[in-house]
């Protein structure tokens, strides 16, 4: 494993004392009960430290306090937790997560949370608690698997997490989900993060059924030869300059009814991609490696609907492919054939996504007829320049699809923004060569028109773009949940999404 495996338990009391203790304090250095209790029994050693510190209780707030030695406990860890109103599963994730940042700094193996006072409106006190411990889990994990001179006392040492609630057995039932989103997000972000000579089309094909298979989920890989019987002419022309074969990998979670009509998702898995022809320029072209993240969060996704034995029909479509630049590369100036029929003039080799995408969403919606088609994608450097890093680029075709995924994003913290969509927008990627060209001629407006490329290939069926590209992976700063690198986007999106509104 690329971390340590933290045990997660909830009790109604502790039974160790040698630990560090974590208390929530609210805005305005307002003291949780448990908090109350040790600063009294301190006698007022929290309050003091509070006001000798830059601690005012917001979320983000940590600040850790060495035991009195007539406490018998090792450290006292105070948690800011913000407002007394509005706690969700964002916030209170985003609370675990800043709690696992202050203890990762610690020799501190095991720790333990007092919270047992918190409750808002629709969430108990077991579903707090839950949510809590999960953002601490998201937040602990690491990928040190080719760190061959790492110390073990330089690596985070927490093995034990305890949270204590007055409802034990509630919080062990509202974990398990979260725990199975965990694993989804876990697997995302060790795929997008593996170099690209470990997971390239075949070997990530590999990866999947290896992960999957065991969890029943139906696996079907396609080679070149089945997808050149298909018209696959987009997604193989960008993977031809490569000696490493593409593939499309199918995989199906069949958790509802029979008679349900499944949903589907579909990932750009571009395991590295140099730009082809149109090269990229040197400078950190090694973080393309994670230009398949997409395809990632679909499989992450699909971990987590199978872990949690989700009660719906899913098909998740992933085009595997590596864009390089070698004498049988598609050029600028190609015309290829897609699955669909279309003809595609390729202006520039650099905009192979929507290539790969355009096929695997064509065969996606003829063979399986979906209720619905979501693809994932770090499709457009556009797209930072737009959002940044802090929110994806929503397109879609259709209006309730969008509401639902925006009200998900807000739920699961997967932040999303609405972009326009519009038959102007459309007339940009008009060829005189072709059907279409791959971009349009100008600068403008590149995540839209990428949009545009692919809605010719959903056929009407209801369909959403997630454009990843700035969310996906984030290198100038850690958040709560997730230290630099892969973020694991998308997956407690797409599973706050089925749990809302498709499972039966």
């Amino acid at each position: 494993m690329t971390m340590k495996n933290l045990k997660v338990q909830f009790l109604k009391e502790a039974t160790n004392t040698d630990v560090a203790i974590v208390v929530g304090v609210f805005s305005g250095k307002e003291l949780s009960s448990a908090a109350q209790f040790l600063n009294d029994t301190t006698h007022g050693l929290l309050k003091t430290a509070m006001d000798t510190n830059h601690f005012k209780g917001k979320i983000g707030d940590v600040l850790s306090i060495v035991a009195p030695n007539d406490l018998k406990v090792r450290r006292i860890i105070l948690a800011g937790f913000g407002k007394k109103e509005g706690f969700s599963q964002k916030t209170l994730q985003d609370i675990g997560g800043h709690i696992y940042g202050a203890l990762a700094a610690t020799p501190d193996k095991e720790a333990v949370f007092h919270l047992s006072d918190l409750s808002e409106g629709s969430l108990s006190k077991g579903d707090v608690a839950a949510m809590l411990a999960s953002g601490t889990l998201l937040r602990s994990w690491h990928f040190n698997k080719y760190m061959t001179k790492q110390k073990e006392e330089d690596l985070p040492q927490l093995e034990t997490l305890t949270v204590i609630t007055e409802d034990p057995e509630s919080a062990e039932k509202a974990f398990i989900p979260l725990k199975a989103q965990a694993d989804g997000v876990f697997l995302c972000r060790e795929v997008a993060t593996e170099p690209c000579n470990i997971i390239y089309p075949e070997s990530y094909a590999d990866k999947i059924k290896d992960e999957l298979k065991p969890l029943n989920v139906d696996i079907d890989v396609l080679n070149e030869k089945d997808m050149k019987k298909l018209g696959m002419g987009c997604l193989l022309g960008v993977g031809q300059g490569s000696r490493k074969e593409s593939r499309l990998v199918v995989m199906k979670w069949n958790g509802g009814p029979s008679d349900q009509q499944p949903v589907a998702f579909v990932g750009k898995g571009v395991t590295f991609d140099t730009g082809g022809i149109s090269l990229k320029p040197g400078l950190n072209m090694h973080e393309m490696k994670y230009d398949m993240a997409g395809s990632a969060a679909v499989v992450g996704l699909m971990k987590t609907l199978a872990a949690r034995k989700a009660k719906v029909n899913v098909v998740a479509v992933v085009g595997l492919v590596e864009n390089m630049p070698d004498g049988d590369a598609i050029r600028p100036g190609d015309v290829l054939t897609s699955m669909s029929g279309q003809t595609v003039e390729v202006l520039n080799t650099d905009a192979e996504g929507r290539l790969v995408l355009c096929d695997a969403l064509w065969y996606t919606q003829e063979k399986f007829n979906p209720q619905f088609m979501i693809n994932l994608a770090t499709l457009t450097g556009a797209i930072t320049i737009a959002l940044g890093d802090l929110h994806g680029g929503l397109f879609s075709n259709n209006d309730e699809l969008c509401d639902r995924l925006k009200d998900s994003a807000h739920k699961s913290g997967d932040a999303l923004w609405r972009l326009p969509m519009t038959e102007d927008y459309n007339k940009l990627l008009k060829s005189p060569v072709a059907d279409m060209q791959n971009i349009s001629n100008g600068r403008m407006a590149g995540s839209i028109t990428a949009a545009q490329f692919l809605e010719r290939f959903v056929n009407d069926v209801p369909w959403a773009h997630l454009d990843i590209a700035g969310t996906a992976w984030i290198d100038n700063r850690q958040l709560p949940t997730s230290a630099k690198g892969a973020t694991g986007y998308g997956v407690r999106l797409l599973d706050q999404l089925i749990k809302d509104h498709y499972e039966a």
